[in-house]
């Protein structure tokens, strides 16, 4: 059941829906806010917009890199496993 949050995100309050829990969204809340403090901080004077828009970029770029990786993982594994499949097969 979906539940309204109330979210401070880059000085904005917003008003979300969820599945989560408060402390999944606490977190999520809390990563974005942290993002975007660290692109502030090195910026100088950027509008909240293209602090929001690098924020959004970053995230995407850990996404991606993190899809990455799992590809990769997925793909060692099923080597692995063929290759135990295939010595399995040789012993019997």
């Amino acid at each position: 059941m979906k539940k309204r949050f109330c979210i401070k995100v880059l000085g904005q309050e917003i008003s979300v829906l969820s599945d989560s829990g408060d402390e999944h969204v606490t977190e999520i809340v809390d990563y974005i806010n942290k993002k975007a403090e660290a692109i502030g901080s090195h910026s100088g004077n950027m509008t909240t917009l293209n602090i929001a828009v690098l924020v959004a970029l970053n995230i995407a770029e850990e996404y991606f890199q993190a899809k990455k990786n799992e590809e990769e993982f997925q793909s060692q594994l099923e080597s692995r496993s063929e290759r135990l499949i295939n010595l399995i097969s040789e012993i019997s």
